[in-house]
């Protein structure tokens, strides 16, 4: 979303004639878009000010702006604390940017933009043509957060839930397609909880399935609790659809769900998994997971682990739990830190295990893949599988926005190798 984010915000930008540079010191106008999800990201903000600064030293300095949900949470801290930071915008506020680089510009001083006014935001946007001209394009369909789930600072940072409407998704779909997109990635911080109108996120992606040239539509980061039955239909009735879904848990105790409020049990989840393989048996799912929350036992971690062997997740996000202020969370007791990296390292060599057993079987098969852009190495073309799964090929071929047919030959840690298979109607594919 960040990213989506960022590629509006120099679309805003460009209407008061500012431009993109590559080369940091030619800037007039620093921008720092910015997540609050961790404690880390938050620290980089700073260490990323003083980078600039030193950049800088005996140079005009650029405006300085940081954006984002770490300008929310901390926009006053942010100003008083480094001085060199001009503005602070919000997510639900950067539709005015432009005004604000222009306040600066005139020598208006440390600008608080920390409304949450959704709203504007999108009516404001949508005047605004979308620029991205990449193959696969983020499209943010649904912002905010209802849930409050004790750890999580999005509910602070985005506001509550909030969707666009059905028109003007068309509308921007229809832009980025026209651009040169084959795939659109539907963005929400609980994007199955979409409904504008009584529409959900089944009618929205049924809707853009429609549009011509566009090849493949994902969507990410569901919630468990909104996994409704139309959704799950979908992955049979659309075949633009691809059949990789990422879907948040947590944590396999179901005591530690409770604690964290995520509203659903390991029993629940599992039925929605057992759903949609039921509807589309060559489905693969990844997940987020919080290791070491407050309260959790050696128990609790190994009903996660159980979880992780019985679902084998082919992709996994984990990380030791971040207190983040302003959450509920915030002030429970941490559990003992050399337990909770012991159990990080082991949760992550097993799931390590299962994406390796995984990608193994790839070895030899043919997979779709959908190719972004050439890299800078030679003739290699760099894509993605329908299961996420990053692809690397040489070619004489531009193979930029085309799907081919390719075999897998080798695969490292990050991705996988392979060649041009011949028709791709081909059978013997990997899933």
């Amino acid at each position: 979303m960040n990213e989506y984010d960022s590629n509006r915000i120099l679309d805003l930008a460009n209407k008061i004639d500012y431009t993109v540079t590559k080369e940091l010191s030619e800037a007039n106008c620093y921008i720092l878009n910015t997540c609050h999800i961790r404690e880390k990201a938050t620290d980089k903000v700073y260490h990323d000010i003083g980078r600039l600064k030193k950049n800088f030293r005996n140079k005009v300095k650029p405006i300085v702006l940081v954006a984002g949900c770490v300008a929310q949470a901390e926009g006053d801290i942010l100003l008083k604390k480094e001085k060199y930071i001009d503005a602070v915008i919000g997510p639900q506020s950067y539709h005015k940017i432009n005004e604000t680089i222009l306040k600066l510009e005139k020598k208006f001083k440390s600008i608080n933009m920390t409304e949450f006014d959704v709203v504007e935001k999108f009516d404001t946007l949508n005047n605004i043509k979308n620029l991205d001209n990449k193959v696969s394009s983020f499209l943010t369909i649904q912002e905010g957060c209802d849930k409050f789930c004790k750890f999580c600072v999005v509910p602070y940072t985005r506001g509550a839930e909030y969707s666009r409407s059905i028109e003007e998704l068309i509308q921007e779909a229809n832009q980025l397609v026209d651009n040169g997109a084959r795939e659109i990635n539907l963005l929400g911080q609980n994007v199955n909880a979409y409904n504008y109108r009584e529409k959900k996120l089944s009618d929205v992606i049924t809707a853009i399935s429609k549009i011509k040239n566009l090849d493949r539509i994902r969507y990410t980061t569901s919630h468990p609790k909104d996994f409704t039955e139309d959704l799950i239909a979908v992955h049979k009735n659309c075949k633009k659809l691809m059949p990789m879904v990422h879907l948040p848990v947590q944590s396999g105790s179901n005591k530690i769900l409770k604690s964290m409020n995520r509203n659903h049990t390991v029993e629940d989840y599992i039925n929605v998994i057992t759903k949609l393989k039921k509807t589309r048996p060559d489905i693969k799912f990844s997940s987020d997971f919080i290791i070491g929350y407050p309260g959790e036992t050696f128990e609790d971690f190994k009903k996660t682990i159980e979880l992780m062997n019985e679902v084998q997740f082919i992709n996994s996000f984990s990380f030791i739990f971040s207190p983040r202020p302003g959450t509920p969370a915030f002030n429970l007791d941490e559990i003992n830190q050399n337990d909770a990296k012991n159990r990080l390292t082991n949760f992550q060599l097993i799931a390590q295990k299962i994406k390796n057993n995984y990608r193994k079987k790839l070895i030899n098969k043919k997979t779709k893949v959908l190719f972004e852009n050439k890299m800078k190495i030679g003739n290699q073309y760099f894509g993605r599988d329908e299961y996420f799964n990053s692809v690397i090929v040489e070619s004489n071929e531009d193979l930029t926005g085309k799907i081919k047919n390719i075999k897998i030959l080798k695969g490292d840690h990050n991705s996988l190798y392979g060649e041009v298979a011949s028709n791709i109607n081909e059978t013997n594919y990997a899933a």
